[in-house]
């Protein structure tokens, strides 16, 4: 009995020691991001579309303090920080104009891309409006674009981001589910949420994928927003806002700080 007593004693306090190494490893790794500059790139996902509180300097990217990269700047306070996403940006937009901070002084980058590119808003008005067959059309067009064009697109933002700034730890995060299944809810057909919620998980591996090919970490989101998807009861998603169509499907502040901000803060 007092050998099982000790055992267990020992047991408590190598896992006590184990977890607060993680957490000062964690802790480190926000420090030495934070000494250097933090840039945050990419579209509505990481401009903070759906979660208000929008900086009006912005304009129309709608970058907000509530997005997940302003709330990790106001926690770890990095020597610069440049919040360049904006709302409907495409791969091409991020090489044209969002890359202008990034420099060897750059430590961390953050970016969300590839949603616009797959025609993510029109694929949401194709099955809003139309049949289910419509929409899996809309939506096989889509994945053929993921599946086929999309890497390539991703490859040369990556390429670039690496080039300018070589000593950054960059963290691609990804989309989440939009539905839950299997639910009662008012709305599009099962057969449309589900298919919907396949292409969301194609374009998550094949965008994790190519970040991987490039030594980036991928933050991926499906975790977090698991039953916080729309029909769940507690989305942190916006369904259909015929008042304000821009932030339809997009994250709340509450997908923003308790979906996207610790997956991101984990990574980085």
């Amino acid at each position: 009995m007092r050998r099982s007593r000790i055992a267990a004693l020992v047991s408590s306090l190598l896992f006590a020691a184990g977890t607060a190494l993680t957490g000062a490893a964690a802790a480190q790794a926000a420090t030495t991001a934070a000494a250097g500059g933090y840039v945050a790139l990419g579209d509505s996902y990481s401009s903070g579309v759906g979660s208000g509180s929008y900086i009006s300097a912005s304009g129309d990217c709608k970058r907000s303090t509530k997005a997940y990269p302003y709330l990790w700047a106001a926690a770890h306070s990095p020597s610069t920080f440049d919040f360049t996403a904006c709302s409907g940006a495409r791969t091409g937009d991020v090489l044209s104009g969002q890359l202008g901070p990034l420099s060897s002084a750059t430590k961390l980058v953050s970016i969300s891309i590839g949603g616009n590119d797959a025609g993510f808003a029109d694929v949401m008005t194709t099955c809003v409006l139309q049949s289910d067959s419509a929409c899996l059309s809309r939506i096989a067009t889509a994945k053929a674009y993921v599946a086929n064009t999309l890497p390539g697109a991703l490859d040369s933002v990556y390429s670039a981001i690496s080039s300018k700034a070589p000593s950054a730890h960059v963290v691609v995060v990804g989309y989440p589910r939009f539905y839950q299944l299997n639910t009662t809810c008012v709305g599009l057909s099962d057969t449309k949420r589900k298919a919907i919620n396949e292409a969301s998980d194609q374009l998550n591996t094949a965008t994790a994928k190519v970040a991987a090919n490039h030594g980036f970490s991928f933050g991926d989101v499906r975790t977090t927003f698991t039953g916080h998807e729309l029909c769940s009861g507690s989305a942190w998603l916006h369904s259909l806002n015929v008042l304000n169509v821009g932030e339809s499907y997009h994250p709340t502040a509450a997908g923003q700080s308790g979906g996207y901000l610790p997956v991101f803060t984990s990574a980085a």
